[in-house]
């Protein structure tokens, strides 16, 4: 049994209840390579680490894809699929941290933003069944974030700062020479930020409207 849904795009799409497509499998091996990634960064090898980042983040658009072309969107993928880029972009920040790569405040923030979308995401779906469709700009975001740590990660070619700030928690903008990823690192947090405003009154006042048919259905 289906019924329709949204899309990232808006457009109405039939939602099914299988479990096992091609899509949620993609989804499964992506999670899969998150802690062999991890092992791998540990132990300094930062090509084989990258790459394979690399390959789990790109593979977020091909399941996507061919979850919307075969009509092969699911109720688990929609939850499974954004979960996975979470799990991974935390992964990927606590790696950056641990081998030193990345400033403290950078990874609260992505950290915190998640958190938020995470429960703020449960709790709307169990309190009104509403869930807030991702929108193109979030993936936008969300692919800015990954090519930054990937970069992070390789950590080559290194570029100078650009020197307007004496301190060290804002590479690039100081003068210390750092990756080029951190810059797609900053763009990526302005749009989240961006989107996650976007997505917070998304779900009031679709949480409004709820509460709104639910009054209306006792005066009723």
């Amino acid at each position: 049994m289906t019924k329709p849904d949204e899309t990232t795009s808006g457009d109405t799409e039939q939602v099914i209840d299988k479990v096992l497509t091609v899509p949620n499998v993609i989804s499964a091996i992506r999670l899969c390579l998150v802690p062999i990634f991890l092992v791998l960064l540990m132990q300094g090898h930062d090509l084989v680490a990258t790459l394979l980042f690399a390959l789990a983040a790109g593979t977020d658009w091909v399941d996507g894809q061919i979850a919307r072309r075969t009509h092969a969107v699911s109720r688990v993928g929609q939850l499974l699929d954004p979960a996975v880029d979470r799990i991974l972009m935390i992964a990927g920040v606590a790696g950056l941290f641990m081998v030193g790569r990345l400033p403290l405040w950078i990874i609260v923030v992505v950290l915190v933003r998640d958190l938020l979308l995470l429960l703020g995401g449960a709790y709307f779906l169990k309190r009104y069944q509403i869930r807030v469709p991702v929108i193109y700009l979030g993936k936008v975001a969300t692919t800015f974030l990954f090519v930054g740590f990937a970069g992070l990660l390789l950590n080559w070619p290194l570029i100078p700062g650009l020197g307007i700030v004496d301190v060290t928690w804002l590479p690039g903008l100081s003068a210390a020479a750092c990756s080029w990823g951190i810059w797609f690192v900053y763009g990526g947090l302005v749009l989240a930020l961006i989107t996650t405003v976007y997505y917070c009154a998304n779900a009031l006042s679709q949480a409004r409207s709820a509460k709104h048919r639910a009054t209306e259905g006792e005066e009723g």
